[in-house]
Parts: C-alpha cells; structure tokens; sequence
C-alpha cells in the first residue's frame, strides 16, 4: 500500500511539473521580442519529380525576450515545416527546417511558409521554389 501512495506522489509531482513548463512557455510568448529573418528565400533550382528538397531557414532573436515560435505551416502537405521546439534565447540563432516533397508536382513551384511567433513585428512569410521536371519513369 506504501508503495502504491508513493507512486501516486510521484505521477502528481511529474503531472504538475508538465504544467509548469507549458505555463512558463505561455507567459514567454505574451512578451514580444523582434526577429531578423536571415534566409526569406530559397530557390532550389532544377529537380526531378520524385526528389526530396531540404532546406533550414536562419532567423536570430534581436530583441530583449525569448522568441517562442508557436506553428509553422505551409501552403500545401508536400512541404513539411520544423520549428523549434525550444524559445530562442536573445542574440542566439534559430533555424525552421522544411522539407519540400516534389511527387506529383512539374513546372515552377511556389511555396510559402507561415510562422506564428511572438515577434512584433511578425516574421516575413517564407519563400520556397524551384523548378520540377518530369522524371523519365
């Protein structure tokens, strides 16, 4: 029985401090910081359809608050987005990861990205194109 209530202590101490930690990522993000977007671009040249394209977009905090980036989505479910996981500390350096998945696709492509931050003013949306030509298979 012992044991029982002392696991019981140790789920609610854990349960709590999961709580906390979402607490604190919510008050960080009501705080705005500004951003300075490194890479709003890239254009990835020419690819067979079928190719997978990966690129990481540099960003740096350069205002006085931790920047929490809340969602990155993209225009379609062929280009698949990463944000950070952590804030970025001030003065430091982030990066948001997308893999652009060209099956099905030919011709010029254009894909934007959205990110959702606590930056003020709000990150410039995110450019991604390039060219697909159609694979001989």
């Amino acid at each position: 029985m012992r044991n029982i209530f002392f696991l019981f202590l140790v789920i609610i101490f854990f349960s709590c401090n999961a709580k906390r930690n979402d607490k604190v990522v919510d008050d960080l993000s009501k705080q705005t910081t500004t951003v300075e977007v490194i890479d709003t671009s890239y254009n990835f040249g020419t690819i067979k359809e079928g190719e997978k394209v990966q690129y990481s977009y540099r960003f740096k905090n350069t205002g006085r608050y931790p920047l929490v980036i809340n969602d990155a989505t993209a225009s379609c479910g062929c280009t698949v987005p990463e944000k950070p996981d952590k804030p970025i500390m001030s003065g430091d350096t982030g990066f948001i990861k997308v893999v652009f998945d060209s099956k099905g696709k030919s011709n010029h492509v254009v894909k934007t990205i959205t990110i959702t931050s606590n930056a003020n003013p709000p990150f410039r949306e995110l450019l991604l194109n390039g060219d697909v030509i159609k694979s001989d298979h």
